[in-house]
Formats: structure tokens, sequence, C-alpha cells
């Protein structure tokens, strides 16, 4: 599988404000990194852009997080499908993420959630490092798509109301593009107001969400469309207020050292039972697809 990108600098994230809609959301676009991650397993087609996909939602949520060294994990687990378990998480810009699937499936183009993952859910964690707080919610894999999944999430869980749009281009010979946006309204809280559940949707997201709609694939998966001139062309009637954000870069945290680190903490018995005829104890790891001969 081809691992350089379409276009290697577009790996970025950008966040931004519009302040007098009281609305806030990210722009990602990943490239070099989308396929660095893709590497690692012999995904189908459909299931290269359903990873895809999940990466960008990950990278979304994650680079919107107020503290660089926190952790954003997207898990779905299923029964009954092709998919059994998806997983990415994000920290400070480091992105992985895998797919576990049946290998005897026939995958299709334009399979549904449900065809894909039978019944199951869509769980996101987060994880703020400085504060050591953790909270997640976990939402039924319904819609057309994960981006809807996790849209009903932020509005149910978190009374956000949220638009997330996710664009993937390319082929195995050329090389994969995905990008994403993110829009939300700014919790009426935070300003002073009521709760969103309490009162009538606020007309400055009406207004907002109905401009942000129009993003096409095209524009989220254009190597030549900066994200800043995608805003442009979104919100060009609006003051808006961007952040550069965290570069997207694959990352997995597995090492020989970590890993042995953790196997230290099994008994001794059980770490017996787990080596081989060398005394090693062997560990896969799923993002990278490499496997550690451990002595521990």
């Amino acid at each position: 599988m081809v691992t350089e990108g379409l276009a290697p600098a577009a790996d970025r994230s950008l966040g931004f404000m519009v302040p007098a809609r009281n609305a806030r959301g990210q722009v990602v676009r990943l490239d070099a990194t989308l396929n660095a991650i893709l590497a690692a397993h012999p995904y189908p087609e459909p299931l290269i852009r359903l990873l895809a996909e999940a990466l960008t939602l990950t990278a979304l949520v994650g680079a919107a997080m107020k503290q660089d060294d926190g952790q954003v994990t997207l898990q779905a687990q299923a029964k009954g499908g092709i998919v059994e378990l998806l997983a990415c998480d994000w920290r400070a810009g480091e992105l992985r993420g895998y797919v576990k699937h049946d290998p005897e499936a026939v995958v299709t183009e334009g399979m549904s959630l449900p065809n894909l993952f039978g019944s199951g859910y869509l769980a996101i964690t987060v994880d703020q490092a400085v504060s050591d707080e953790r909270w997640q919610g976990i939402v039924p894999l319904e819609g057309a798509t994960l981006g809807e999944a996790l849209e009903t999430w932020f509005s149910q869980s978190e009374q956000l109301p949220t638009l997330m749009r996710v664009g993937v281009a390319g082929s195995a010979a050329t090389g994969w593009l995905a990008g994403g946006l993110m829009v939300q309204h700014l919790a009426r809280a935070e300003i002073g107001g009521e709760r969103l559940d309490a009162g009538e949707q606020h007309p400055d997201w009406s207004h907002i969400e109905a401009l942000a709609a129009t993003t096409s694939v095209e524009e989220l998966t254009d190597a030549e469309l900066s994200a800043e001139a995608l805003l442009w062309r979104l919100f060009h009637e609006e003051q808006v207020r961007v952040v550069p954000g965290p570069t997207p870069v694959k990352g997995c945290r597995c090492s020989a050292a970590h890993i042995r680190d953790v196997l230290m903490r099994f008994p001794e018995a059980e770490r017996a039972e787990m080596r081989d005829d060398k005394g090693l104890i062997s560990v896969d790891c799923q993002f990278c697809s490499r496997v550690f001969g451990i002595a521990a």
C-alpha cells in the first residue's frame, strides 16, 4: 500500500471562532499521517474509508481540547457485523487507529453502519491530563455515518448542537486524503444564558449550521484548498478568528520499555504462563502491526 501522502504538508488542524454567532469549530486534514496509519494493515477499501472517517472525527474532537496533553478515544464495539472493533485515539497531535474485522467477509461500498457493525455502540472518552478528569459518552451505532452518530452524542449528552462533515478521497495507488469540519454552538451557560435544552434553538446557530452544511467532500479533500480558504468560503460575511492547532502525526505509544513495565505488573506465575520456549512474552500491537518479544 502506498504510504506517501498526496500533499505531505497538508497534515494540520486549525481552530476557529465566529464570535458574533457564538460558534466555534475545527478544520482538520490528514494526508501523510493517514497513509502511514493505513499502511499497518491490508484493509479492503470500504474499511479504509471507514477508518479514515473515524480518524478524522477523533482528530477534530482532539484538536478542540483546551489542554494539549489530554487524550480522546473513539471506540466502536459491535456484534453480528463485519467489524468487531474500531479504535482510534488522539493525544497532543499523535493519532492512531485500527479496525478488527472478519477477513473472510465481503465488504462493499455504501454499506450502512448496521451492515458493517451489526448491533453495537460508539463510545467517546476524554481524559484531561492536567485536571485528572475523565468523562465518557456512549451512543448506539445509528445513522448513515460515524459522524452522524457523534453529532447525536454531542446533542444528547452535552446539549451542544454540533455539525460534522468528513470527506475521504484517493486510492491505494495514489494515497489517501481525508478532511473534516466540526462546528459547534457555544453553550449559552458560557456566555451567561440559559441551558440549550431549556430554551429554543438560537437563531445564530441555525445560520451557522446552514452555511457549514454546504461544505462538500471535494472541498474537504482538495489538497490545494487551505483551511483558511475553506473558512473564507463558508463564513466570508462573518468575522472569523483562527487559532493554529497541533499538527497531526502518526503516533503509536508502544515500546519495549513501556510494554515490559506493563507486564511486570502481572504476578510472576501469570508471566510464566505467557513465556514461550525462549523465555519471551510476545505482545502484538494492532495499532502499528508489530510483535514485541519481551523478556519479563
